[in-house]
């Protein structure tokens, strides 16, 4: 980790406690306590498992407790959300864990084509165990907010188009947040032999000793923004994009803005960048989407011109930190919040967190490749 991150990380951040017993933040509710005794009792009944990780933080997706167990099954790690992360690095990712002999796929569980090329997978990894068993059961599993009930959801679609489905389909509940998924839910999709799908809750382990990992999982939306903190979590954002200078190549991708064009909206709007959520139910007018387009070259140039025009070390802690305090003022101006409205920083952060979420900040991938063999 860069000096800068490093301090960043620790200095009014990493005051916090990721740990079940207590500390400044108590964020392990107690229903992922007893969905983990749950999820270890049917594992052992499992035929091969779905570990579904966000291609954002391959590793730091893993729910590291439960892996003796995940490792020792037959497993494919579906890096879900491939859309959101940066391709010219996903590939390094699979050779990783190509060289660790795991089976690993990226996925988009809102494609049909993704999730077909996942169950081919898991069709042949099955193929020795279908020609003696009458009936197979498929485990998904992963943190909170990675995707496993938009998998299911889309493997369901699948499955009624190639097999013959008996009952009435059911869908998994889907949301923004963690934590929708409170149940473990079994779902049959196949005949000949009857092949079930089980959706377990997201589990995260008692304690996180690594609190980058801690604010990894909280920029993916893994641990709930309340838990830690919306302003907590934009500031660790901001400290990465900085100290890999990754808004000094947003210039490139927004020339029209770079040149003075700007096109404006054929009426008034009425929109928030938090209604770009996957669960919103109404789509996009013409005018909110030039609405959030020319948001998103705003926040883009204003980071731009901020770390361009830096002076500074963004390896050094205090450097750093003055920027990203520079950054805030001229976010709130970019993202059209109210120069004394209260709670500005608040806002600045949630609609900032929102942006990057979505992918409309461009694709992240925040983990860094290890140079070690070991899957984690």
């Amino acid at each position: 980790m860069r000096s800068g991150l490093k301090g960043i990380v620790k200095k009014g951040i990493g005051e916090m406690g990721f740990n079940a017993g207590g500390g400044a933040i108590n964020w392990f509710p107690g229903h992922m306590a007893a969905a983990t005794r749950a999820i270890r009792d049917r594992l052992k009944l499992a035929d091969l498992v779905i570990e579904v990780r966000d291609s954002r933080i391959p590793l730091s997706s893993t729910n590291e407790d439960l892996q003796p167990q995940l490792s020792a099954k037959r497993r494919v790690i579906a890096l879900n959300k491939k859309d959101l992360a940066n391709p010219n690095i996903m590939h390094k990712w699979i050779r990783y864990f190509d060289s660790c002999k795991q089976d690993c796929i990226p996925i988009s569980a809102h494609s049909k084509s993704s999730v077909q090329k996942l169950l081919e997978v898991v069709e042949f990894k099955l193929k020795e165990v279908i020609s003696r068993e009458p009936t197979l059961l498929v485990m998904v599993v992963g943190v909170p907010n990675v995707g496993k009930s938009a998998l299911i959801n889309a493997i369901h679609q699948i499955a009624l188009s190639r097999f013959a489905v008996q009952g009435k389909k059911k869908r998994a509940t889907v949301g923004p947040l963690p934590g929708v998924t409170q149940d473990i839910a079994g779902y049959k999709i196949a005949h000949k032999p009857s092949i079930y799908v089980l959706d377990t809750p997201g589990v995260l382990v008692p304690s996180i000793p690594d609190i980058e990992t801690g604010l990894k999982l909280s920029l993916a939306g893994s641990v709930k923004d309340s838990v830690v903190g919306e302003e907590r979590i934009a500031r660790y954002l901001l400290a990465v994009l900085n100290t890999r200078g990754t808004p000094l190549h947003w210039k490139h991708w927004n020339n029209r803005k770079m040149d003075g064009i700007q096109y404006e909206s054929e009426e008034k709007h009425k929109y928030d960048p938090k209604d770009l959520r996957p669960n919103r139910r109404k789509p996009p007018s013409v005018s909110d989407v030039v609405y959030v387009e020319n948001l998103v070259i705003e926040v883009q140039c204003a980071m731009y011109k901020t770390l361009a025009e830096f002076n500074g070390n963004v390896e050094d802690e205090n450097d750093l930190e003055n920027l990203i305090e520079q950054q805030f003022e001229v976010l709130q101006k970019a993202l059209k919040i109210p120069h004394k409205a209260s709670e500005a920083r608040l806002m600045v952060s949630k609609k900032f967190l929102t942006l990057f979420r979505t992918g409309k900040l461009g694709c992240f991938i925040l983990d860094d490749v290890p140079e070690t063999n070991t899957v984690s």
